[in-house]
């Protein structure tokens, strides 16, 4: 049942991975002034990360890469294979491990020594894949009924059917909730795609390359004479339909 559902954390349990005790010793420090960091543990190298990885189950790996022995990009590999692997951010000295290491799906890549403020951006970019792209489906639903999108320090629940309207923006969608005068709007780092195959087509619609509406919030089609059709939303905005979903847009109206 939907009531069943784990909600999604607001701390991060953390395991600080380095062969270096100064760099662990600073990663400590900065971890103790990030709020959604609960630090569960150190390891030295690869293969205690892996055996503490096992017995911790944390949420984060501050992983460094070049460490004698099993190295960062293994340790990765190996706990990809987990039943619920842990995010990986990169901590490490060089930039020449990049490539590798965002194909081991690292969330992010820090390079020492790490900002406070650039350690915050990447615990952001953990929560956000580890909160608000899971929404939760109902257990006789395949459909995602609620989303958790980050706002500002916490961590907001947004339900499907709050949302009326939604938009690219490069990476992310932002949710347009409640009226378009007074309601509110939240980021989600998710491709508009993504976000598509997991909304209830019969309550939302695809218009645009760029735009999701819900069925219900669309009061109207206007086209202007030049093969270019609108939707007019009951909040007053209009939104210009895509050539190839015209036609779907069209059977609203029955036609």
């Amino acid at each position: 049942m939907a009531d069943d559902i784990a909600s999604p954390p607001t701390q991060l349990n953390t395991l600080i991975v380095d062969d270096e005790p100064l760099a662990i010793e600073r990663l400590q420090l900065l971890c103790a002034r990030q709020e959604h960091i609960n630090l569960v543990g150190t390891a030295s190298d690869g293969e205690a990360a892996i055996r503490l990885a096992h017995q911790l189950e944390p949420d984060l790996l501050l992983l460094d890469i070049a460490m004698p022995g099993m190295d960062g990009l293994e340790v990765a590999k190996k706990l990809s294979e987990l039943e619920k692997p842990p995010a990986i951010i990169f901590v490490t000295a060089f930039d020449k491990f990049a490539v590798e290491a965002f194909g081991v799906a690292a969330i992010d890549y820090l390079l020492k020594p790490v900002e406070a403020e650039r350690l915050s951006i990447a615990i952001a970019r953990v929560l956000e894949r580890t909160t608000d792209q899971i929404a939760a489906p109902t257990e006789n639903s395949p459909w995602a009924e609620e989303f958790w999108v980050p706002y500002k320090s916490e961590l907001r629940r947004i339900a499907a059917s709050e949302i009326n309207r939604i938009e690219a923006e490069r990476d992310y969608m932002r949710l347009h909730v409640g009226s378009e005068q007074g309601g509110s709007s939240y980021l989600l780092h998710q491709t508009i795609t993504g976000l598509e195959g997991r909304l209830n087509p019969d309550h939302f619609i695809r218009l645009h390359r760029s735009h999701l509406v819900r069925r219900d919030w669309i009061g109207g089609l206007r086209h202007d004479g030049g093969g270019i059709w609108m939707a007019c939303l009951k909040c007053g905005t209009e939104i210009r339909i895509g050539r190839t979903h015209l036609a779907e847009a069209k059977k609203l109206a029955g036609r």
